[in-house]
């Protein structure tokens, strides 16, 4: 960095084949077969993988069955391990399933909320109860035009490409593990000027050397990523900086359900609750929480109404209502912060069945946002980075 006002944030993500994301995919692939039977499911399913072996837990209550073993070898061989050769095969790997029923003490307060029980309301939206208590955070912001944190939208965007060129046969050598880290160069008013440094790690086969593998990941996965304008000769890339990465998935490291998840929001670049989304239904605040403060903070920016905005929504378990809400807009606020948060009351409901009704939450979605990141994703149809509340905030504001 030349100016000394300057700064450098730094982001990551991870392709499909890394450990954690193929648990976060098999637990999602559960979620999605059940709600496609049993639209009003309740379920939390982990999942951990290592050398050789797959274990699926959770706590699962709906009125069908779903054939676990078999969709989690899907998933794994649909990643691309199905072979020894790749460290990691879906077809001869074991898989041990241990499930349960949602605890009848959690029910109780899911299926009634506290308003509900207490004579406080008897309205349908009143009568779910938030699964859990916590905080979630969503967070927009005008670097880019899905409206996130250029850092983290170049990491999966790279992290992506990595798949592409793997499955289409262009880097052929290529095996399912990677990670890709961006560092974006910040001038002194928050505004990205250059990329300053790329850090990409991929599994690959033994025959393949290092020389071959650097000069076609710059090529195919690299430069076609990183826009031209923020690229300057002094840009630094390391390509496997170990020299040797052959053994990768689940037999070089284990892999956890919900151990991602600065990967799978904002890259850091935002504050976390601490929740992870991957296998459960959206009762879970943690998860349907989270999206709706997505979708708040992003029609707030897409309304002009702020540069940057950060959403906290808080919750009780079995309380319908959050009990606290709060906006921030770091100084990028064009309207004043009570007047912000006042608006937002007006035209978000924050209570668990309106978030699912009002975000389309039953729906077999999640398998598809399990790699990749859950924010930003206007590839897919999902309804928190949609903006069509922006013309309601601005009414309200008036």
């Amino acid at each position: 960095m030349k100016d000394k006002n300057h700064y450098l944030f730094t982001s990551e993500s991870v392709t499909e084949g890394h450990p954690d994301k193929v648990c976060d995919q098999i637990s999602d692939a559960v979620l999605d077969a059940i709600l496609e039977k049993d639209p009003g499911a309740h379920v939390a399913c982990e999942t951990t993988v290592t050398t050789g072996y797959v274990s699926v837990m959770g706590e699962i209550t709906a009125d069908c069955y779903v054939d676990i073993p078999k969709i989690a070898r899907d998933v794994i061989i649909g990643i691309g391990y199905d072979s020894h050769e790749a460290s990691f095969d879906g077809n001869t790997c074991a898989v041990v399933t241990s499930i349960d029923e949602q605890s009848p003490d959690i029910a109780m307060g899911v299926n009634k909320s506290n308003e509900v029980q207490n004579g406080l309301s008897d309205s349908e939206i009143d009568m779910i109860g938030a699964g859990d208590q916590g905080m979630m955070f969503g967070f927009a912001c005008d670097e880019t035009e899905e409206l996130m944190p250029l850092p983290i939208s170049l990491a999966h965007k790279m992290a992506k490409k990595l798949t592409e060129v793997r499955k289409d046969g262009t880097i052929p050598y290529l095996q399912p593990d990677g990670k890709t880290q961006v560092t974006v160069e910040y001038d002194e008013n928050g505004t990205p000027v250059r990329i300053d440094t790329v850090v990409l790690s991929t599994q690959h086969s033994a025959s393949a050397s290092l020389e071959q593998i650097r000069a076609d990941v710059i090529k195919y996965v690299i430069k076609p990523t990183l826009p031209e304008k923020l690229v300057d000769d002094e840009l630094k890339i390391f390509v496997n900086p170990t020299g040797r990465f052959v053994v990768g998935g689940p037999q070089g490291d284990s892999g956890l359900t919900g151990r991602k998840i600065i990967v799978d929001t904002y890259g850091g670049y935002s504050r976390h609750g601490g929740g992870a989304f991957s296998g459960k239904d959206p009762t879970k605040v943690d998860r349907s929480g989270a999206y709706m403060a997505r979708y708040i903070a992003k029609n707030i920016v897409a309304a002009g109404l702020a540069g940057k905005c950060e959403v906290q929504l808080a919750y009780a378990i079995g309380v319908a209502h959050p009990v606290s809400v709060f906006v921030e807009t770091f100084g990028t606020g064009k309207v004043s912060g009570s007047t912000l948060s006042e608006a937002v009351g007006k035209v978000f409901d924050l209570r668990p069945a309106a978030i699912i009704r009002d975000l389309d939450l039953r729906r077999p979605i999640y398998r598809q946002l399990a790699a990749y990141g859950h924010m930003g994703r206007t590839d897919l149809d999902v309804t928190w980075e949609k903006t069509d509340r922006v013309q309601a905030l601005l009414d309200a504001v008036k």
